[in-house]
Order: C-alpha cells, then structure tokens, then sequence
C-alpha cells in the first residue's frame, strides 16, 4: 500500500528570532488524511516551528512548501484557503457572539459585505456541533472560559474549510475529559473528512495513542519524524523529554520516577481491574517498599479484598493494603 499524497513539506528549514536558530535543518512533511503530533519540551520550539509552518513567521533558512509550491509564492487569500490555524493566544473578547466569531472562518469565501449563504450555515452549524460550542452559540465571548472559548476557534477553523488544519497546545485550558474529545475529534476529521492535520501539545499519552505520526522536538535542535511506537522504541521519546528524575516506563507506556537502586518488587495477581488500579496506587509508594512480597486480589471491583501473600493480613480497602505496605 502506497503513502497518502504529500500536502506540505518543509526543505532544510531552521527557524527561530533574528540570529537566534530555535530549530534547524528540518526537513517535514504532512499527508493527507493524517493526524500529525508536534511534541517537545517547553521552551523547545513548537510554537516557533508552527509560526513557521504556517507563513507568519519568516524562516531563517530554507523553505516550506504546500503541494511543492513555496508558502512566499502562495497569496494570502489562497492561504486562508488552505491553511487555517489555531493559536494560544488569548482572544480579545470585544463584542461577538459565539456564533459571529464562528462565521468569520467563512471569511475566505464571502462577498466583502460577508453574507452567508445556506451552505455556509450550514458548515458553521456542523463545525459548532462537533466541536460542542453550539450550546453557547448565543453568548458572547467575553462571558466563555478558556476552554469553551478553544473549542470556539476550533470550530471557526473548521468553518474556514481548509485542506491543512494546524493547531498549537489547543487543548491546553481544557479538563481531561475534553482534552480527549477534541483528540477523537481531529482524529475523526482526518478519517472522514481527508483533512491533513498538525497539532503541537504535551499530552504525551494521548498523542501516542491518537496520532498517526510524531514529530520529536530532539535536543539537538533537530526533529525526529516517525510512528509514535518507533520513536518510543528507538529511545528518542525517552531522550527528549527524560532526565535524572524521570525515565520511560517501557512496558506501561508513560514516564515514571526512576527508582534506581530499588529492587524490591511487589507482585499483584486476581481480577484484571483491579490488578491494575492495585498496582498504580502500589507504583506511588515503590520507594517505601521493603521487601519483596505479592498481593491478591479478590472479589469484584465493587467488593474487593486484598490479601498479602505469605501473611493472614487482609483488607477491605485499598486505603489499609497501601498503609500496611508503607509501614511494614
């Protein structure tokens, strides 16, 4: 099976401010159809490189390029026919509506005097809808918390009709549950809609389970391209964002705190739910671990009990399991 279709590529491109290189020798590219995860630490670049992408920002060397055409060639109306995009900046509430902000993606298309027709009604009902802005549509922006107004310019991106979605920490003021959400939502644009998109943002676990592709901030400066599983394998997940504190659990998928020097293992066996929130609660307190010993767990997820091998303790609550293992 052949690679999806090429929409934008990047050549030899170092960006950053005036004589300061925050990134440098890049060479990119975005598919069609495809989620893109840009990660990196904080300070690294992402936001720099999404300037970059995007024409707003000048490169200091090489070029990006939208279906081989340079983005310098590209005017600005063609632009905002192919690439909208999602900033962190805070938005100036002024005097809009949810619903005239919104509308503003159509800019591109409209007449100067910016009426809308039934069709773009239409895409700004659907972009309101999916995106879960459509219950405040009436109010006024000012009156939003951040994370409904993200899901605001989500919406308007969305809206502007683009082939190229780019979107920088968008989930950045949202809880956990939406910042899933709006993961399976871009995820499902790219599916359904053939959309190309690119997202910067440091919810490691989910870009890993979300993304069809990785773009690594590494500390060289450089980025590191490829399926998450391959940069996980390849030690370069672990090499950007690990340090003294922090190593990547392999096995679990996520960084945890390094215990070097602690060999002493509590084993956890019995119903698989619980096995499994047994050992988080365990994995907290690993450095007050003694000894070697292993935990049963019986019983079903409403009714528990935890019984220590070897011992006639047991517990009706994994409060008393994590306190007896701490102080034995």
């Amino acid at each position: 099976m052949s690679l999806s279709k090429t929409i934008l590529t990047s050549k030899n491109l170092t960006v950053g401010y005036k004589n300061k290189e925050v990134l440098k020798e890049l060479d990119l590219n975005l598919r069609k159809g495809e989620l893109t995860c840009l990660l990196g630490p904080n300070g690294s670049g992402k936001s720099t490189l999404i300037r970059s992408l995007a024409g707003i920002q000048k490169p200091l060397a090489g070029e990006v390029q939208i279906h081989d055409k340079s983005i310098t060639e590209i005017n600005a109306k063609e632009m905002a026919k192919t690439l909208s995009l999602v900033l962190t900046d805070r938005i100036a509430p002024g005097n809009l509506t949810v619903y005239a902000l919104v509308s503003l993606g159509r800019f591109p298309y409209t007449s100067w005097m910016g009426a809308l027709n039934d069709s773009d009604k239409a895409l700004i009902q659907w972009a309101m809808e999916v995106t879960g802005s459509l219950q405040f549509a009436d109010r006024h922006i000012g009156e939003l918390s951040d994370g409904e107004r993200q899901k605001v310019m989500i919406a308007r991106a969305l809206v502007q009709d683009t082939e190229i979605i780019v979107l920088d920490e968008p989930t950045a003021h949202l809880d956990s549950p939406n910042r899933i959400e709006i993961f399976h939502l871009l995820q499902d644009l790219t599916k359904k809609t053939g959309k190309t998109i690119l997202i910067s943002t440091h919810e490691i676990d989910i870009a890993i389970e979300s993304c069809d592709n990785m773009w690594l901030v590494m500390p060289d400066k450089k980025v590191a391209l490829g399926l998450p599983e391959e940069l996980i394998l390849s030690g370069s997940l672990e090499k950007a964002f690990g340090s003294e504190a922090l190593t990547f659990d392999y096995l679990k998928g996520k960084f945890s705190k390094n215990l070097e020097g602690h060999d002493f293992i509590i084993e956890v066996i019995g119903e698989p739910v619980l096995v499994k929130w047994t050992k988080n609660a365990i994995n907290r307190i690993q450095q007050h671990i003694k000894s070697d010993c292993q935990v049963e767990v019986l019983g079903t997820p409403k009714d528990p009990t935890w019984k220590v091998s070897g011992t006639d303790k047991k517990f009706n609550s994994l409060t008393l399991l994590i306190s007896y293992l701490k102080t034995t």
